[in-house]
């Protein structure tokens, strides 16, 4: 049994660290930049866990400083965000990617950075923008169960996608989809987001504190 100094997780705004700390105990850090997961495996990490990390604002993590904390020893995980996008590339060196949005980008369903970029409050985490993977899923879901036809549901995710990421929210996709989309399907969407919306970045966040939970234990 790993004690929890030996095991760091970069978090930010795909899961609140009260629910994280809930499921393991762990050194948090803030979303992972450029150098931060080379300094953890120099911190003697045995298991590091990206799931979020800088996009835009600063040098985001390099592939090399993986694979430095990999060759180090250190169980390199990732996950819901940059973590994600990072196992996809580096998994073939031994980072082990988790679930949904790390198989997507794997399997090249998602491509781009923005996928997973969002705005947060730096001190709070408090996402402001909706990342694109969750509108996407969301209204695929939402086509599945035939809330809304698949013409509506291309509509709706081409007026998020031509959205500046920090301005990407649900609502800013209804707005553009205004006279674009029939009334009634928009309203029936709503609804139905109201009831069933799923966060899926958080959803892959809470699985791969889970397996980190699973390999501190054995």
């Amino acid at each position: 049994m790993l004690d929890a100094s030996e095991i760091v997780v970069f978090l930010g705004p795909s899961l609140s660290r009260e629910k994280a700390e809930q499921i393991v105990s762990a050194d948090f850090r803030p979303p992972a930049k450029r150098g931060d997961i080379q300094q953890a495996a120099r911190d003697g990490a045995r298991i590091i866990c990206l799931i979020d990390g800088v996009f835009f604002q600063e040098c985001s993590v390099a592939h090399k400083e993986v694979i430095y904390a990999l060759e180090a020893g250190a169980k390199v995980l990732g996950a819901s965000s940059m973590g994600a996008l990072r196992a996809s590339e580096l998994d073939v060196y031994g980072m082990e990617g988790v679930v949904i949005i790390y198989e997507a980008y794997k399997n090249g369903r998602l491509v781009s950075d923005d996928e997973v970029a969002l705005t947060f409050d730096p001190f709070s985490f408090e996402p402001s923008s909706e990342p694109l993977v969750n509108i996407r899923n969301n209204l695929d879901l939402a086509w599945q169960m035939d809330v809304i036809s698949a013409t509506t549901k291309d509509k709706l995710f081409h007026c998020a996608l031509a959205c500046y990421f920090p301005d990407r929210t649900y609502e800013r996709m209804f707005s553009d989809a205004s006279g674009k989309v029939h009334e009634k399907e928009l309203l029936r969407l709503r609804e139905y987001l109201a009831r069933e919306k799923r966060d899926f970045k958080m959803e892959d966040a809470l699985l791969a504190l889970k397996r980190v939970r699973e390999l501190a234990e054995e």
